[in-house]
């Protein structure tokens, strides 16, 4: 019998395992709250639930799951330090405007969790960019947790999962200090400002990566997240993203690839297939967590166009667990010629929403351990 850690690993480097891992992306922090009240779980789960933590793999041992994909550790890699979160403003209709550690004029809901809707951005010049930014952007030997990380393979065995080094963001980071509006805007107006903003930060990521691996820690996989792309493809014109871009993966895959990562994931929601070539040909191979959406598998398309060239974990539609017995084992069917294909493993395609069925899930969680391939 094979280790939770060596299931995933095996299967994205193609070879034999006893059987699919159970492998999930967490929870709405409604979920969490909603499955305390009918009592499927300790309230004092609420509140203390995150990726990686002791709350979750106490949630996989009382669900069934094998592992949670996102367990990932790494250096500070943002705003140092961020913006003060303060109240500016309290609306009429019960939301705040608030700014947020990235600099950014939202409206929130307190209480919810989600996407707050951007009202308004600072990073608007250059004269934001050297005064507020900047100084935000430089590395620092204090970004880096110097003690836990040349201690850390001493304590990798207690996650019985692949553990990956925090890669960072190249453009998603940046787009949520200038908002989707703001970089739309700097794109046409100053790109030269907007390139060297991307890198800046980017050198700075690079640098924090680099400290962290010269401690001797050892990692499975590394990870970035991105979230440039919608229903209908990416927030930036790929030949752009391209120019800004594909020189920061390329570096930082090669840094990785010296240290023995050749597990690298991106986490880019919506439509992606117009911004793959970018990331698969600068050393990011493992797409994750493939939404399926309203426009259905893209794996398939992926492994196709790229052959073993791209992994994939994530892929399955997670709305199937709002619903019934009939329509989770349609989903699996549906998996099957996928999972066929190697170096691909299933996982719910984003964290799960409200309304998940907490015995619809342990029955999908089953199911997917079953899985013949």
């Amino acid at each position: 019998m094979h280790s939770n850690r060596t299931r995933a690993i095996n299967i994205l480097h193609f070879r034999k395992t006893d059987r699919l891992p159970a492998v999930h992306f967490g929870y709405w922090t409604e979920l969490i709250e909603e499955w305390a009240a009918l009592g499927h779980i300790p309230r004092d789960f609420v509140g203390r639930w995150g990726d990686g933590g002791d709350t979750d793999r106490e949630l996989d041992k009382l669900l069934g799951w094998d592992h949670n994909w996102s367990v990932t550790f790494g250096g500070d890699m943002g705003l140092r330090p961020q913006f003060e979160r303060k109240v500016l403003e309290k609306l009429p209709d019960g939301f705040l405007r608030v700014q947020n550690g990235d600099g950014l004029i939202e409206r929130v809901k307190e209480g919810a969790q989600g996407i707050p809707a951007e009202d308004d951005y600072q990073l608007k010049d250059r004269k934001a960019f050297e005064e507020l930014y900047k100084p935000k952007m430089r590395y620092s030997d204090d970004r880096v947790d110097w003690a836990f990380f040349r201690n850390f393979n001493a304590g990798r065995e207690k996650y019985d999962c692949p553990v990956g080094l925090w890669a960072g963001s190249v453009l998603g980071s940046i787009r949520n200090m200038f908002s989707i509006v703001g970089l739309s805007y700097a794109l046409a107006d100053d790109y030269e400002l907007v390139a060297e903003i991307v890198d800046t930060y980017a050198d700075m990521q690079y640098k924090v990566a680099e400290k962290v691996l010269s401690t001797g820690a050892r990692f499975d996989f590394a990870h970035f997240w991105e979230d440039v792309c919608f229903k209908n493809g990416p927030l930036i014109s790929p030949v752009m993203f391209e120019d800004l871009c594909a020189k920061h993966y390329k570096r930082m895959a090669a840094l990785l690839n010296a240290h023995g990562v050749d597990i690298i994931s991106l986490d880019c929601d919506g439509v992606t297939d117009r911004l793959l070539p970018v990331w698969v040909e600068n050393g990011v191979n493992t797409m994750f967590p493939i939404e399926v959406g309203t426009w259905g598998d893209q794996f398939a398309a992926a492994r196709k166009k790229y052959g073993n060239k791209v992994l994939g974990v994530g892929g399955m539609d997670k709305t199937v667990l709002l619903r019934d017995r009939k329509a989770v084992d349609a989903e699996i069917e549906r998996l099957r010629p996928l999972i066929a294909l190697g170096g691909f493993v299933p996982c719910p395609d984003h964290r799960l929403m409200p309304g998940t069925k907490w015995e619809l899930l342990q029955y999908y969680i089953e199911a997917i351990k079953n899985v013949k391939f």
